[in-house]
C-alpha cells in the first residue's frame, strides 16, 4: 500500500473531473451493472505512464461525446476494487495504469500500460475520444 499523502493528489486529479472512486468489489459490480457506457481508470503511482494517463482522461472528458458513467480504482491502494475490475478484463494481463471502456458491463475498449507509456496526454486522449465517438 502506498501512503495516502502520496496518492491523494493523484486521486484528486481524477475525482475533480467527476470520476467516482471504486473501493470494493461490490462498488465495481454495482458500477458495471450500469446501462450505457462506463469508463474505468486504473490509476497508478507510475510517474511516466500515469502522469500521462490522468491528464489524457481530463482532455478526453472535454469531448462532446463521452461515457455516461465515470470511475477509478487505484492500483496498490484499492486492491479489492482493482482486482474486481481486472476480473472483467480477462483479455489483457493486469496493467496499471490502464483505461477501460465498458458498455452494459462488457469490455469494448481498453488501453493498457503499453498503449500509454511514452506517449503524450494529447495522443492518449485522441485514442479515447475516437473510442468515445464510435462507442458512446
Amino acid at each position: 500500500m502506498y501512503p495516502k499523502e502520496m496518492t491523494d493528489p493523484m486521486v484528486k486529479e481524477l475525482t475533480t473531473l467527476g470520476i467516482k472512486e471504486l473501493k470494493s468489489k461490490s462498488d465495481v459490480e454495482k458500477a458495471l451493472r450500469n446501462k450505457g457506457t462506463t469508463l474505468v481508470v486504473i490509476n497508478s503511482v507510475c510517474g511516466c505512464s500515469a502522469g500521462s494517463a490522468r491528464p489524457a482522461v481530463g482532455i478526453a472528458l472535454e469531448h462532446t461525446k463521452k461515457p455516461k458513467h465515470l470511475y477509478t480504482a487505484f492500483a496498490g491502494v484499492d486492491k479489492e476494487a482493482t482486482e474486481a475490475v481486472r476480473s472483467h478484463i480477462k483479455e489483457y494481463p493486469p496493467s496499471s495504469p490502464s483505461i477501460a471502456l465498458f458498455k452494459d458491463g462488457k469490455l469494448i475498449f481498453f488501453l493498457q500500460r503499453s498503449d500509454i507509456q511514452g506517449r503524450h496526454p494529447q495522443e492518449i486522449a485522441k485514442d479515447l475520444t475516437e473510442a468515445f465517438d464510435e462507442m458512446c
